[in-house]
């Protein structure tokens, strides 16, 4: 990744401070607490919001990257937001020491999720992070509590003798490691984003390095003089640029989990790993579409497509995409097999509800494969999403090729998993299209435990159908 222009620019803050600690004359006072109050709130709105977005991503992808860099963006949230109360005259009337070191503290705690989420871990390690997410967001709103109580109530050791200004020596070794952790944070990714430089990946590394600048910042600052209005304004600037990054990201992507798709771990980006696929089209849907109007095909794809996929996601599956007419999706975890084929049940049972109410419309086929897949980022600006490929997912696709309306075929590793309690009927073994060995195959029938008999709706007569 390239970046002189910008490491130059990106200097001008700290040749700012040190001109501005070197003539002092320079170092005016500005003293306006409504304009410090919304400039800190501000940056911790986006904080906030950064936070939330990237946990969201990081527990859908199960990515341990993201989760650290959204702790630390939590972080800052939250002593940000204390350290606007602050402000004296605004919310409350005087200012409380424990306020005022909050931005300091939380600068430094945050830099500490910064660097970890920087570094490579174990897959153990990565997992093991994630599942306790739940923990670390508890932990950080009991100090978050706990600091304001002390705060307000200014007790030991946030009482008045807490302050900057008193102790500068001890603060600036705190600001000095908060800054060396978030310039490695920045390094770091600076090294990795050479294999693909986004701009949401620049303004990442570019906050880092602000916020470092920050951090020094804090120890040559004089209240309300632009010394300090400077390391203010550097955290707003950096917070700032990653929320219109992300922004825009958005818009390309269209959905939250990808649009931090530039920090996914080694594993997240691509593993291999045992799954069930799943596919499902309507037969006759070709020539459906020929003889109707497009409005009334979308208006029939909309209302299956309401209550089939909710089958799917209920049992654990994840959608991948549906095209026309076509459904995608893939299970993990464990019992993925028992998951996918009860999803396909439950799928059918849906589908044939919905078509008894419009006799015309084509029906629902569904196939269903288990076994080794890749599990990757599909590389597309606009398009990325996760996807398997791989034998198992062209397999699952010719098994539902071989279903009949209302069926669902499943390949012999589905079979094996869901044991004897399973009732199917016994395709042997069928020639696919583009495949050298055959596939042995299955009707899926009933499982145990689900209630009822299922009506399949067999059809024997061939349709003209095309997938």
């Amino acid at each position: 990744m390239r970046l002189t222009p910008i490491w130059l620019l990106l200097l001008l803050p700290l040749i700012g401070l040190a001109l501005l600690v070197a003539l002092p004359t320079l170092d005016v006072v500005w003293e306006n607490h409504p304009a410090h109050f919304w400039l800190v709130m501000g940056a911790a709105v986006l904080a906030f919001g950064l936070g939330f977005l990237l946990g969201e991503a990081a527990g859908r992808r199960r990515d341990a990257r993201l989760l650290l860099v959204s702790l630390a963006f939590l972080v800052t949230f939250a002593f940000l937001g204390l350290h606007a109360l602050a402000t004296p005259g605004v919310v409350l009337k005087t200012s409380t020491s424990g306020f005022e070191v909050a931005s300091t503290v939380g600068l430094l705690a945050a830099s500490g999720f910064a660097a970890a989420s920087a570094l490579e871990l174990s897959p153990e390690t990565s997992a093991a992070v994630v599942r306790r997410r739940r923990a670390y967001h508890l932990v950080l709103l009991a100090v978050f509590a706990v600091w304001a109580v002390l705060s307000l109530g200014n007790l030991p050791p946030l009482d008045g003798t807490l302050t900057v200004d008193g102790n500068r020596i001890a603060f600036g070794v705190l600001a000095g490691v908060g800054g060396l952790l978030y310039g490695f944070a920045a390094w770091r990714y600076f090294v990795r984003g050479g294999r693909r430089p986004s701009t949401l990946l620049v303004a990442v590394i570019v906050a880092f390095f602000l916020l470092a600048e920050a951090m020094i910042a804090v120890t040559a600052a004089r209240n309300w003089h632009a010394t300090w209005w400077e390391w203010h304004l550097l955290m707003l600037v950096a917070l700032a640029g990653v929320a219109w990054s992300a922004w825009q990201e958005w818009k390309r992507e269209g959905s939250t989990a990808e649009i931090f798709s530039d920090f996914y771990e080694a594993r997240t980006l691509g593993t291999r790993e045992d799954l069930s696929v799943f596919f499902a089209d309507l037969m006759g849907f070709t020539s459906y579409a020929e003889r109707m109007p497009p409005a009334e095909v979308r208006a029939m794809l909309n209302e299956y497509f309401l209550e089939v996929v909710p089958a799917i996601e209920a049992a654990g599956g994840s959608v991948v995409d549906t095209a026309g007419d076509a459904v995608m999706a893939w299970f993990r975890g464990p019992g993925h097999e028992l998951r996918a084929a009860q999803a396909g049940l439950a799928f059918q049972e849906v589908a044939t509800r919905v078509g008894d109410d419009h006799p015309a419309w084509p029906r629902f086929r569904v196939g269903i494969s288990s076994g080794e897949a890749y599990v990757g980022l599909v590389e597309a600006r606009g398009a990325r999403r996760l996807a398997p490929t791989g034998d198992c997912v062209n397999v699952a696709a010719r098994l539902e090729g071989q279903a009949r309306v209302g069926e669902v075929v499943i390949g012999e590793p589905t079979r094996s998993a869901l044991g004897e309690p399973a009732e199917v009927e016994d395709l042997g073994e069928l020639r696919v299209k583009g495949r050298e060995r055959p596939v042995r195959a299955f009707v899926l029938r009933q499982l145990p435990g689900r209630g009822g008999e299922r009506d399949q709706r067999l059809h024997d007569e061939e349709s003209e159908a095309e997938n």
